[in-house]
């Protein structure tokens, strides 16, 4: 998409009324496809132009001819994916291409996380990406874009999700951590390298103790610093010259690591997984956790509801995660609601969990 035709500053409303003649985004194999763009969003197949939401693995993949995203995601996007051709977009900058004018907006969901606005022959169309509308010192925050058709994610699309204030989850994670060094023992906080390692870290006390994270951490956390987040200071493990230090600490790890003879090092550890499935009762037990704390990246049922409502989108598509649940109460409100079938999810351990809770319910 470099051989754009014009930038400038971004309009965030659509035009009232427009008919629909066809659509901006279509379902194919390699993924979400623009027809009149010539470009794909998120695809999970090689495609030459792909233009990415945010830099988890299921949305932005290796192999694609030409990349474009918003500029904040640039750091975490080279280190998952390397040398790659990589165009960023400031957030609310215009580019046009074949007569598709693309812009990207704050999603809230991780650092460079961005909506794909597209604008055609006075159509507007959102694609969200993921998403959640609720505070996050470390990354920018939802910002709402009216448009005529909104492509929204429901990974937590069941009424039973329902996230607490970060200040009170954060009490709990503070006072889990305290009472463990208390007992002479490391805590250990499991969950997602990016995005909500450094949400958990942004979030927590230092001042009670020491903090270590994994390999698999550590560079993502040099990312958020370059792009100017604030994270408390942290250890590898093998930077730790007092072993005291070990039985006091919190660890910061992926769910992988949790389970690993990497471990060992820090003996009786309580162990705890920090994800929004933890909102169902049996998910911490069937992981095998000691504590499971609720904390997530997405939104919840009150926080999409409300996502969607402040497009104005009259035409509602939904992606991964509980879609056939909010097609159904989209419905029921009068909204003309339908899904795509795609590839995304969420981590391997937490798309285990989700299947056990929806075999639960």
């Amino acid at each position: 998409m470099a051989g754009a035709d014009d930038h400038a500053h971004c309009a965030d409303r659509a035009g009232e009324d427009v008919p629909v003649n066809g659509d901006l985004v279509v379902q194919r194999p390699e993924g979400l496809y623009c027809p009149p763009g010539d470009f794909y969003i998120d695809p999970w197949r090689p495609v030459a132009r792909a233009v990415i939401t945010h830099a988890h693995s299921d949305h932005a993949r290796y192999g694609m001819g030409h990349y474009l995203a918003a500029a904040p995601s640039e750091g975490v996007l080279r280190s998952r994916l390397g040398d790659i051709a990589l165009q960023t977009l400031a957030y609310g900058e215009r580019l046009r291409h074949h007569g598709v004018t693309v812009s990207l907006h704050p999603a809230g969901h991780v650092l460079g996380s961005a909506q794909v606005r597209l604008e055609h022959e006075g159509r507007v169309w959102v694609a969200s990406g993921d998403y959640k509308v609720a505070p996050d010192p470390t990354c920018a925050p939802f910002e709402p874009v009216r448009c005529d058709v909104f492509i929204t994610e429901s990974t937590f699309g069941l009424p039973i999700y329902r996230w607490c204030p970060d200040d009170e989850l954060f009490a709990d994670i503070n006072a889990w951590w305290a009472r463990n060094i208390e007992h002479g023992r490391a805590s250990v906080l499991a969950c997602y390298s990016f995005g909500k390692a450094q949400r958990a870290l942004a979030g927590v006390d230092p001042s009670i103790g020491p903090i270590i994270v994994h390999g698999a951490v550590q560079p993502l956390n040099a990312a958020y610093r370059a792009a100017g987040v604030a994270l408390p200071e942290t250890r590898m493990v093998t930077e730790v010259k007092d072993r005291a230090d070990l039985r006091r600490c919190l660890v910061v790890c992926p769910p992988s690591a949790a389970a690993s003879p990497w471990m060992r090092r820090f003996g009786d550890a309580q162990v705890a997984f920090a994800s929004g499935w933890m909102q169902v009762r049996g998910n911490r037990r069937r992981g095998g956790y000691d504590r499971g704390f609720v904390l997530s990246d997405h939104a919840d049922w009150p926080g999409l509801l409300q996502a969607i409502t402040a497009t104005g989108a009259q035409r509602v598509i939904v992606t991964h995660g509980s879609s056939a649940v909010l097609v159904r109460y989209l419905r029921e409100h009068g909204l003309q609601a339908e899904a795509f079938e795609t590839e995304y999810g969420d981590d391997v351990v937490e798309a285990d969990l989700q299947a056990g809770q929806e075999e639960a319910a």
